[in-house]
């Protein structure tokens, strides 16, 4: 019998496993402060990097609220969101995404070009259109932000290509969400310029320009790289 292999969480996730399991217990009440990072490191006795990781973690899911200069508050814990702390991802995981999705992205968006004929692009724009009009509704916008590039690979009509890309579908779901969180509060990246990227692949891809589509593509990802990296930067 084959057994699975056990995977042995890293130290930033057992801080993030611990918190989420007070959160969900009301241990820790909504609006309650947490300690400073220096106390919780002494608390759970790791180092602050690993707590800042986990805050992070947490934040992404929507679990706690950062206040600039205040501190950060517990948010109010809905047992009906299936939140699972074993997707966590850390800065070098987002980069090492954002990376794979450079190399398939930027080759799947040329060839979609290359290999365009009328019709490939009525699902990559309906992909387009359910994204701009879920404005209000965050879950519709990832899913249809997802679904966006996944068409394009399936536009490529290389089906390796396109497996690959489902391969990652669930990591690209977890940056898409933090990406559209933090648009929506961020006055210099919002949800409008995301839109603007993806019309221009659309444009380069309808255009049979694979030079332009991949460069398009890649504006995208290196702008998405931007906003990822800023905001976890400022969370140190």
């Amino acid at each position: 019998m084959d057994y699975k292999k056990i995977k042995s969480k890293k130290i930033y996730e057992q801080v993030a496993d611990a918190i989420f399991e007070s959160i969900k217990s009301g241990q820790l009440k909504p609006g309650e402060k947490l300690d400073s990072i220096e106390r919780l490191a002494e608390n759970f006795q790791v180092g602050r990097s690993a707590i800042r990781e986990a805050l992070s973690a947490l934040r992404s899911m929507g679990l706690i609220d950062l206040k600039q200069g205040e501190g950060t508050y517990v948010k109010k814990y809905d047992s009906t969101l299936a939140l699972d702390t074993s997707i966590l991802m850390t800065k070098k995981d987002i980069l090492h995404l954002l990376e794979v999705r450079k190399i398939l992205e930027t080759g799947s968006a040329a060839s979609a070009a290359a290999k365009f004929e009328i019709g490939d692009e009525i699902p990559i724009e309906q992909a387009y259109r359910d994204m701009k009009n879920a404005r209000g509704n965050q879950a519709l916008g990832e899913e249809a932000d997802l679904l966006f590039h996944l068409e394009i690979a399936k536009a490529s009509k290389n089906p390796l290509l396109a497996d690959l890309m489902h391969q990652v579908s669930g990591m690209m779901i977890e940056t898409m969400r933090e990406t559209r969180r933090i648009a929506l509060f961020d006055k210099d990246t919002t949800i409008n310029q995301i839109n603007e990227e993806h019309v221009e692949i659309i444009k380069a891809i309808k255009a049979k320009d694979s030079q332009a589509a991949s460069a398009a593509m890649m504006k995208h990802l290196e702008n998405v790289e931007k906003v990822l990296t800023h905001f976890l930067d400022t969370q140190k």
